[in-house]
């Protein structure tokens, strides 16, 4: 009887679970190989570009669970006077600390080239041991919860910083820096999107839950991160670049393409001296920097950090302004719902938009979306609204996608290769700097509707007033030192 049950196959129990279990597991295991060709598609697969992706993805899952747990502890847990004092607590003993650590993020982590991803890995698993060590303080509030958010915070960054050196290393073939970078971004959006809902429901089980999803989200991020290829801890033809020069040097001007004294042969003064420079760079005696390169990256970094100003500014100030204050005919988070939407919706169009565009003109496309987001700032401080609120946060998100796209394209043009992957750093440093700073002035400002859309509009018109007429300039005269066709 046994040899007749073991030939007539597994009984019709077995059966209707196996048949149970493959229908569970398909709706996963079809989405899941659809991310994957989405991620791997037009050669990502094969230059680790889609790891990357993928590793973005689960990076911005976590943090967005982290943040929920938070919001939900420092922000909405207690009456809005105790969450100002709770906010600017937090800012005093997690931003303010930053400040004095995001400068050393960028040259300490240029100093390890041969293992980014360990280092991509380590801020992972220590934001997986933060998050378990917050989940004991974050019902309570307690003091203990504020260093730990400090180093989740600051380990983020860093990844931030890692990764932006990584991308120009895993570049498919025709495939331009700019685009890559939209890719990335627009995984982490949309994981963001995705893992928000699901960190609110965790809450609902309990204050820890979403930390709990954290810890398990960023314990897979730092095993994915070794699957990257090797290729992303080679150094080969680095090194790392200045900011500004050092102390006494001044950066060298562009070179005319025609002058007299080349078409005779004779050497002027200044070009001895300019070839003296140079000789001196190529010896090693100098390093080159982001001013070598021309004005175009500078600009641009002035002009983005305008815009992470601005987005760290209506971050705080909007949380508090629409809690005391919501939007016309509706509740504190409903209201809050609809300008991270509406923030959310601007960014991811603008990395669309700029994955379209395809880096053309540059500097053009930051002048004109920084003018943008100073007219839709001015106009939200005059008619102070709902719907003109709404509308500055998606130009928000739309301007400071296509600006930092373009930014990334500037760098890949006018940075040599030997040293592009430490400008990336250093320039990402400058930018989350910036928007410590902005939400360091959203949190101190009274919460005024129409103050704070005129302050918004300040922190543009300064960033305009830096970089606008440098960077039209630049556009009329080309770069000094195309790199990249």
């Amino acid at each position: 009887m046994a040899s007749a049950r073991s030939h007539d196959g597994p009984g019709p129990l077995r059966r209707a679970g196996r048949a149970v279990g493959r229908a569970l597991r398909t709706p996963f295991t079809l989405t899941g190989r659809g991310i994957r060709k989405a991620t791997h598609a037009h050669g990502a697969g094969e230059s680790g570009l889609g790891k990357l992706i993928e590793l973005h993805a689960v990076n911005g899952a976590g943090d967005v669970m982290i943040t929920v747990a938070l919001a939900s502890t420092v922000f909405f847990s207690v009456p809005t006077d105790q969450a100002r004092g709770r906010v600017a607590l937090y800012l005093a003993v997690t931003m303010a600390p930053f400040i004095l650590l995001a400068p050393v993020i960028g040259p300490l982590l240029d100093r390890l080239p041969h293992g980014r991803r360990a280092a991509m890995a380590g801020s992972m698993l220590a934001r997986a041991v933060l998050a378990l060590t917050m989940s004991g303080a974050v019902a309570t509030g307690g003091l203990e919860l504020y260093p730990a958010a400090l180093g989740v915070l600051v380990c983020s960054k860093a990844y931030g910083v890692v990764r932006s050196a990584v991308v120009p290393r895993l570049l498919p073939p025709k495939f331009s820096l700019v685009k890559a970078n939209s890719r990335v971004t627009l995984a982490g959006l949309l994981a963001t999107g995705a893992a928000a809902p699901i960190g609110a429901a965790l809450q609902l089980i309990g204050p820890p839950w979403p930390l709990y999803g954290a810890c398990a989200i960023f314990a897979g991020g730092a095993v994915l991160a070794f699957t990257l290829p090797p290729k992303v801890d080679s150094a080969k033809g680095e090194r790392r670049a200045q900011l500004v020069p050092p102390l006494g040097e001044h950066p060298p001007r562009p070179e005319p393409s025609r002058t007299s004294s080349t078409r005779t042969g004779t050497t002027s003064s200044k070009d001895a001296g300019g070839s003296k420079g140079r000789k001196r760079r190529e010896n090693g005696e100098r390093r080159p920097g982001l001013r070598s390169v021309g004005p175009s990256v500078l600009h641009g970094l002035q002009a983005n950090a305008a815009h992470r100003a601005l987005s760290g500014f209506l971050i705080f100030f909007l949380a508090f302004l629409l809690r005391e204050h919501p939007l016309a005919g509706q509740s504190a988070a409903i209201s809050l719902g609809i300008v991270g939407v509406a923030a959310g919706v601007g960014n991811a169009l603008g990395t669309a938009v700029g994955s379209w565009l395809r880096a053309r003109g540059p500097e053009v496309i930051v002048a004109s979306v920084l003018g943008l987001a100073l007219g839709v700032a001015v106009l939200a401080a005059v008619f102070f609204s709902t719907v003109m609120v709404a509308a500055l946060a998606a130009t928000a998100g739309l301007t400071q996608a296509l600006s930092k796209l373009s930014l990334d394209a500037m760098i890949q043009r006018d940075v040599p290769e030997e040293v592009r992957t430490s400008a990336f750093a250093r320039s990402e440093t400058l930018l989350q700097m910036s928007w410590v700073v902005g939400g360091a002035i959203g949190i101190a400002l009274p919460l005024n509707g129409v103050l704070g859309m005129a302050v918004a509009a300040g922190l543009l018109a300064l960033g305009a007033a830096a970089s606008v007429r440098g960077l039209l300039g630049a556009a009329r005269r080309g770069s000094p030192h195309p790199r990249v066709a």
